[in-house]
């Protein structure tokens, strides 16, 4: 037995990650990215602190270069368990493999430098991960519902028959809530800041006697690490941390996104049952242990089941902005390592299988025809009625007529369990012959669907696809799932 795969298993590990995040979502919030990138912001820091005069070397930043990745893992574990200090642990870790550079490593900085910096270059870089993913999603959605934008189907209010509605028209209700998760999670992104470079609470003090009261060059220093981090502006203000309703504002695009997902999945597991729409299903995949005919609707479950996670994790960063005392306390500390990174690697996941949903939804319009012809023959009543008076009837006899006639095919349906027989009853009473060759026609499904083709070709024109321009040279992507 491999002893490593042996310790592996005595362990507990997130299926956040074991099992389900793609590897890019796994990696952005990896301890090699996380203090890789410390290391990138020290060296930052030494450039823009040479730049502006400060004794450092080439040689220096050189060293420091050389050794961005070469992270000793076990050195920074061991400082750590001494120290009780993250932060300093790594510094005195790169100080190790950079003896030239040790003394002007993290100089004039706090820990909030690198850990809060490197925390937005995460959410950052954790958005650029989601959105071609919800992209191609809206795009593999739009696609079904231009497909069946005139398949009549029936609508349903409080889970009860309504008037008709098409299969696409329902997907752009779906896809109208995607569309406003695009443009949050879009937005959130990009009114993402850097922290910059601010001192212990803030103040820039330490910078300020770094550079002998020079106000312009602290500001240039800030300026500068901020550019080379790849942000277009700092947070002018910030405590020791930058404010945590950041981190909400992240966060609630994300917990939002989670609830149009539940919704989605949901209705797809509704319409299952109906026999209607199916997810797709792999040659092999087995539904049930015990009933080997079941074909659950297993991707959708799992969509519902971790959004309920995603939604709940919004409970996080209220409670810990509202927390904050003053400047700073570390109370935020703990649950941050979790929180955030939980919401983007639940989000990744969501999205990779609802797009592995939306790519292959099953469509059986056979079984839809059959519900709508169970229900309509009440919807259209109004129609006939309607005909009958422009036929020379009477309203009031006409609504009486289908009403007793109508109460007597619900009988037969809901306590004899057949089949609706009131257009039979129609046609058998001879108070509608002036009607009957119309009923066919009064009783066409497209003649109930209203607008709903035209409101899918204009919603998907003039909203959806401009929403997918940015992404288009990343739509080809496919999604396999893997366990």
């Amino acid at each position: 037995v491999n002893r490593e795969t042996t310790d592996e298993c005595m362990k507990y590990r997130s299926p956040l990650v074991s099992r389900y995040a793609s590897k890019e979502m796994a990696y952005n919030f990896s301890d090699r990215k996380k203090f890789s990138t410390w290391r990138k912001l020290w060296i930052y820091l030494a450039k823009a602190e040479k730049a502006l005069g400060l004794s450092i070397t080439d040689a220096q930043i050189a060293e420091m270069e050389s050794h961005a990745e070469d992270i000793d893992f076990a050195m920074a574990a061991e400082e750590e368990r001494k120290l009780r200090h993250d932060v300093m642990a790594h510094v005195h870790t790169f100080a190790h493999c950079c003896p030239s550079a040790a003394p002007i490593i993290h100089l004039g900085a706090t820990s909030c430098y690198v850990g809060d910096n490197t925390d937005l270059i995460m959410l950052r870089d954790g958005f650029d991960v989601l959105l071609p993913k919800l992209a191609r999603v809206i795009d593999r959605l739009s696609n079904f519902a231009e497909k069946y934008a005139d398949l009549p189907t029936l609508g349903f209010t409080h889970y009860q028959p309504a008037q008709l509605t098409t299969v696409g028209k329902r997907a752009c209700l779906w896809l109208q809530d995607l569309a406003m998760d695009m443009r949050n999670l879009q937005r959130a992104r990009d009114d993402l800041r850097f922290r910059g470079v601010k001192g212990t609470t803030g103040t820039q003090a330490s910078f300020l006697q770094l550079f002998q009261g020079d106000h312009d060059k602290v500001e240039e220093l800030d300026r500068m690490v901020t550019e080379m981090a790849g942000f277009k502006k700092a947070y002018l203000v910030t405590g020791q941390t930058y404010s945590r309703k950041v981190d909400v504002d992240c966060l609630s695009s994300l917990a939002s996104l989670g609830a149009t997902v539940h919704k989605i999945c949901t209705d797809i597991r509704l319409l299952a049952n109906l026999k209607e729409i199916e997810e797709p299903f792999e040659k092999e995949q087995i539904g049930s242990s015990a009933m080997p005919y079941k074909r659950n609707p297993m991707r959708a479950e799992r969509c519902c089941s971790l959004a309920r996670h995603l939604v709940a994790l919004m409970a996080d960063p209220l409670q810990t902005a509202s927390v904050q005392w003053l400047e700073r306390t570390l109370d935020d500390s703990a649950n941050r390592r979790i929180s955030l990174p939980e919401s983007f690697l639940t989000a990744d996941i969501i999205l990779s299988t609802l797009q592995n949903i939306t790519e292959g939804l099953v469509v059986y319009p056979k079984v839809i025809e059959r519900h709508i012809r169970h229900e309509l023959p009440f919807m259209a009543t109004e129609n006939i009625i309607m005909a009958m008076v422009k036929a020379g009837g009477n309203r009031q006899d006409c609504h009486e007529k289908i009403r007793v006639l109508s109460q007597e095919a619900a009988a037969v349906v809901k306590q004899e369990g057949g089949d609706n027989d009131l257009l039979a009853r129609v046609q058998r009473d001879p108070y509608f012959a002036p009607i009957l060759g119309q009923l066919d026609a009064l009783l066409d499904p497209r003649t109930f669907i209203g607008r709903a083709p035209q409101q899918v070709t204009r919603f998907l024109s003039e909203e959806v696809r401009p929403l997918l321009e940015p992404y288009n040279a990343k739509m080809d992507v496919k999604i396999e799932l893997e366990l």
